[in-house]
Protein backbone atom coordinates (compact mmCIF):
# COMPACT_ATOMS: atom_id res chain seq x y z
CA UNK A 1 0.00 0.00 0.00
CA UNK A 2 1.44 3.19 -1.04
CA UNK A 3 0.99 6.25 1.10
CA UNK A 4 -1.16 7.94 -0.35
CA UNK A 5 -3.74 4.73 -0.52
CA UNK A 6 -2.84 4.27 3.30
CA UNK A 7 -4.02 7.83 4.14
CA UNK A 8 -6.81 7.54 1.72
CA UNK A 9 -7.91 4.30 3.78
CA UNK A 10 -7.41 6.34 7.20
CA UNK A 11 -9.80 9.38 6.13
CA UNK A 12 -12.71 6.93 5.10
CA UNK A 13 -12.75 5.82 8.92
CA UNK A 14 -13.03 9.41 9.77
CA UNK A 15 -16.31 10.26 7.23
CA UNK A 16 -17.32 6.66 8.37
CA UNK A 17 -17.08 6.69 12.05
CA UNK A 18 -16.24 9.88 13.33
CA UNK A 19 -18.30 11.21 16.11
CA UNK A 20 -19.55 14.59 13.77
CA UNK A 21 -21.95 11.68 12.49
CA UNK A 22 -23.87 11.33 16.40
CA UNK A 23 -27.31 12.20 16.39
CA UNK A 24 -26.43 14.08 19.43
CA UNK A 25 -23.80 17.00 18.14
CA UNK A 26 -26.72 17.40 15.29
CA UNK A 27 -29.30 18.28 18.13
CA UNK A 28 -26.43 20.50 19.88
CA UNK A 29 -25.43 22.25 16.48
CA UNK A 30 -28.92 22.94 15.42
CA UNK A 31 -30.04 24.63 19.04
CA UNK A 32 -32.36 21.61 20.16
CA UNK A 33 -30.44 20.63 23.07
CA UNK A 34 -31.89 21.93 26.51
CA UNK A 35 -29.87 24.42 28.83
CA UNK A 36 -29.28 20.71 30.52
CA UNK A 37 -28.38 19.14 27.97
CA UNK A 38 -25.78 21.29 27.14
CA UNK A 39 -24.79 21.26 30.79
CA UNK A 40 -24.27 17.63 30.80
CA UNK A 41 -22.44 17.26 27.48
CA UNK A 42 -19.74 20.28 28.92
CA UNK A 43 -19.32 18.01 32.44
CA UNK A 44 -18.60 14.47 30.45
CA UNK A 45 -16.60 16.47 27.38
CA UNK A 46 -14.63 17.92 30.75
CA UNK A 47 -13.66 14.33 31.79
CA UNK A 48 -11.89 13.79 27.94
CA UNK A 49 -10.72 17.34 28.39
CA UNK A 50 -8.62 16.70 31.11
CA UNK A 51 -6.93 13.40 30.65
CA UNK A 52 -5.38 14.50 27.09
CA UNK A 53 -2.67 15.93 28.74
CA UNK A 54 -2.03 13.02 30.97
CA UNK A 55 -2.32 10.73 28.00
CA UNK A 56 0.33 12.59 25.60
CA UNK A 57 2.47 12.35 29.06
CA UNK A 58 2.40 8.52 29.26
CA UNK A 59 3.07 8.56 25.52
CA UNK A 60 6.33 10.71 25.84
CA UNK A 61 7.41 9.39 28.90
CA UNK A 62 7.64 6.13 26.76
CA UNK A 63 9.63 7.71 23.79
CA UNK A 64 13.31 7.17 23.64
CA UNK A 65 13.48 9.59 20.31
CA UNK A 66 13.76 13.23 21.55
CA UNK A 67 12.40 14.47 18.03
CA UNK A 68 8.94 12.87 18.76
CA UNK A 69 9.17 14.71 22.51
CA UNK A 70 9.93 18.13 21.49
CA UNK A 71 7.17 17.86 18.57
CA UNK A 72 4.81 16.23 21.00
CA UNK A 73 5.20 18.39 23.89
CA UNK A 74 3.57 21.25 22.80
CA UNK A 75 0.34 19.26 22.75
CA UNK A 76 0.53 18.74 26.72
CA UNK A 77 1.30 23.00 26.42
CA UNK A 78 -1.59 23.85 24.40
CA UNK A 79 -4.12 22.12 26.96
CA UNK A 80 -2.27 22.80 29.92
CA UNK A 81 -1.05 26.36 29.25
CA UNK A 82 1.18 28.32 31.38
CA UNK A 83 1.18 29.40 35.36
CA UNK A 84 -0.55 32.59 33.92
CA UNK A 85 -2.32 31.98 30.73
CA UNK A 86 -4.50 29.11 30.31
CA UNK A 87 -4.19 26.60 27.77
CA UNK A 88 -7.54 24.31 26.37
CA UNK A 89 -8.48 23.09 30.13
CA UNK A 90 -9.40 26.51 31.33
CA UNK A 91 -10.82 27.59 28.07
CA UNK A 92 -13.00 24.60 28.64
CA UNK A 93 -13.88 25.99 32.21
CA UNK A 94 -14.49 29.33 30.58
CA UNK A 95 -17.31 27.70 28.34
CA UNK A 96 -18.69 26.07 31.84
CA UNK A 97 -18.84 29.06 33.51
CA UNK A 98 -20.96 30.47 30.92
CA UNK A 99 -23.66 27.47 30.44
CA UNK A 100 -24.10 28.22 34.17
CA UNK A 101 -22.05 25.75 35.68
CA UNK A 102 -19.82 26.22 38.77
CA UNK A 103 -15.98 25.46 37.28
CA UNK A 104 -14.58 24.15 40.55
CA UNK A 105 -17.58 21.65 40.38
CA UNK A 106 -16.64 20.48 36.52
CA UNK A 107 -12.78 20.49 37.41
CA UNK A 108 -13.51 18.44 39.82
CA UNK A 109 -15.01 15.71 37.82
CA UNK A 110 -18.03 14.76 39.47
CA UNK A 111 -21.65 13.58 38.14
CA UNK A 112 -19.71 12.56 34.95
CA UNK A 113 -20.78 9.62 33.55
CA UNK A 114 -19.63 6.02 34.06
CA UNK A 115 -18.91 5.41 30.69
CA UNK A 116 -17.91 8.40 29.71
CA UNK A 117 -15.08 7.68 32.22
CA UNK A 118 -14.34 4.43 31.11
CA UNK A 119 -14.35 5.29 27.79
CA UNK A 120 -11.53 7.98 28.90
CA UNK A 121 -9.71 5.51 31.01
CA UNK A 122 -9.52 3.35 27.29
CA UNK A 123 -7.94 5.80 25.70
CA UNK A 124 -5.67 6.65 27.99
CA UNK A 125 -4.74 2.97 28.60
CA UNK A 126 -4.81 1.96 25.09
CA UNK A 127 -1.71 5.02 24.40
CA UNK A 128 0.40 4.22 27.34
CA UNK A 129 0.47 0.47 26.34
CA UNK A 130 0.05 -0.06 22.78
CA UNK A 131 3.01 0.04 20.33
CA UNK A 132 4.08 3.63 19.47
CA UNK A 133 2.45 3.39 15.65
CA UNK A 134 -1.05 2.72 17.42
CA UNK A 135 -0.82 4.96 19.86
CA UNK A 136 0.42 8.17 17.53
CA UNK A 137 -2.35 6.91 14.69
CA UNK A 138 -4.97 6.86 17.45
CA UNK A 139 -4.43 10.55 17.67
CA UNK A 140 -5.49 10.99 13.97
CA UNK A 141 -8.91 12.16 14.77
CA UNK A 142 -7.70 15.27 14.91
CA UNK A 143 -7.73 14.78 10.85
CA UNK A 144 -11.04 15.77 11.26
CA UNK A 145 -11.82 18.15 14.19
CA UNK A 146 -11.66 21.37 12.42
CA UNK A 147 -14.87 20.66 10.68
CA UNK A 148 -16.52 19.58 13.47
CA UNK A 149 -15.47 23.30 15.35
CA UNK A 150 -16.35 25.07 12.91
CA UNK A 151 -19.90 23.57 12.78
CA UNK A 152 -20.09 23.89 16.59
CA UNK A 153 -18.92 27.57 16.61
CA UNK A 154 -21.50 28.32 13.80
CA UNK A 155 -24.46 26.41 15.78
CA UNK A 156 -23.87 27.24 18.82
CA UNK A 157 -23.34 31.52 18.32
CA UNK A 158 -26.93 30.57 16.08
CA UNK A 159 -28.66 28.71 18.85
CA UNK A 160 -27.76 29.32 22.13
CA UNK A 161 -27.39 33.04 24.33
CA UNK A 162 -24.16 31.78 26.32
CA UNK A 163 -22.22 31.49 23.32
CA UNK A 164 -19.51 34.52 22.07
CA UNK A 165 -16.38 34.76 21.45
CA UNK A 166 -14.75 34.53 24.96
CA UNK A 167 -17.12 31.38 25.43
CA UNK A 168 -16.21 29.36 22.63
CA UNK A 169 -12.36 30.23 22.89
CA UNK A 170 -11.65 26.59 23.24
CA UNK A 171 -12.61 25.79 19.57
CA UNK A 172 -11.73 28.65 18.04
CA UNK A 173 -8.07 27.89 19.13
CA UNK A 174 -8.20 24.26 18.29
CA UNK A 175 -9.14 25.27 14.91
CA UNK A 176 -5.42 26.41 14.86
CA UNK A 177 -3.58 24.01 16.80
CA UNK A 178 -5.56 20.56 16.00
CA UNK A 179 -3.62 21.55 11.93
CA UNK A 180 -0.20 21.63 13.47
CA UNK A 181 -0.85 18.63 15.84
CA UNK A 182 -2.18 16.27 13.36
CA UNK A 183 0.20 16.94 10.80
CA UNK A 184 3.13 15.86 12.17
CA UNK A 185 1.16 12.53 13.40
CA UNK A 186 0.05 11.53 10.15
CA UNK A 187 3.53 11.61 8.38
CA UNK A 188 4.87 10.04 11.14
CA UNK A 189 2.47 6.92 10.80
CA UNK A 190 2.64 7.15 6.72
CA UNK A 191 6.27 6.89 7.17
CA UNK A 192 6.36 3.80 10.16
CA UNK A 193 3.55 1.61 8.65
CA UNK A 194 5.67 0.14 6.15
CA UNK A 195 4.46 -3.67 6.45
CA UNK A 196 0.16 -4.54 5.89
CA UNK A 197 0.16 -5.91 9.23
CA UNK A 198 1.41 -2.20 10.33
CA UNK A 199 -1.35 -0.67 7.96
CA UNK A 200 -4.11 -2.38 9.93
CA UNK A 201 -2.29 -1.72 12.99
CA UNK A 202 -2.95 1.90 12.28
CA UNK A 203 -6.76 1.67 10.80
CA UNK A 204 -7.42 -0.15 14.11
CA UNK A 205 -5.95 2.31 16.36
CA UNK A 206 -8.35 4.92 14.92
CA UNK A 207 -11.20 2.96 14.59
CA UNK A 208 -10.65 2.64 18.31
CA UNK A 209 -10.40 6.50 18.57
CA UNK A 210 -13.59 6.60 16.83
CA UNK A 211 -15.33 4.36 19.06
CA UNK A 212 -13.96 6.27 22.74
CA UNK A 213 -15.43 9.58 21.06
CA UNK A 214 -18.65 7.44 19.55
CA UNK A 215 -19.29 5.61 23.09
CA UNK A 216 -19.32 9.28 25.34
CA UNK A 217 -21.82 10.43 23.23
CA UNK A 218 -24.27 7.21 23.31
CA UNK A 219 -23.85 7.93 27.28
CA UNK A 220 -24.94 10.82 26.99
CA UNK A 221 -27.86 10.42 24.94
CA UNK A 222 -29.47 7.64 27.10
CA UNK A 223 -28.60 9.41 29.98
CA UNK A 224 -30.00 12.80 29.33
CA UNK A 225 -31.83 12.92 25.84
CA UNK A 226 -33.96 9.05 25.32
CA UNK A 227 -34.94 7.45 27.46
CA UNK A 228 -33.16 9.79 29.93
CA UNK A 229 -31.79 7.35 32.37
CA UNK A 230 -29.37 8.94 34.39
CA UNK A 231 -27.10 6.38 36.43
CA UNK A 232 -26.46 6.74 40.24
CA UNK A 233 -23.64 9.37 41.02
CA UNK A 234 -24.10 10.79 37.53
CA UNK A 235 -24.36 14.51 37.00
CA UNK A 236 -28.71 15.66 38.14
CA UNK A 237 -29.90 18.60 36.64
CA UNK A 238 -29.45 21.43 39.22
CA UNK A 239 -25.94 20.31 40.96
CA UNK A 240 -23.15 21.81 40.33
CA UNK A 241 -24.33 25.10 39.66
CA UNK A 242 -22.85 28.54 40.33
Amino acid sequence: MSRETLETRLRQIGKERYHDRHPFHHKLHSGQCTADQVRAWVINRWAYQAAIPMKDAAFMSRCTDPDIRREWRSRIEDHDGGADNGGGIRRWLKLADAVGLDPDYVASGQGVLPATQFAVDAYVHYVREKPLLQAVASSLTELFAPKIHEQRIEGLLAHYDFANSDSLSYFRKRLTEAPKDVAFGLNWVLDHADTPEKEDMACAALIFKTNVLWAQLDALWVAYVEPGRIPPDAWTPGDGMK
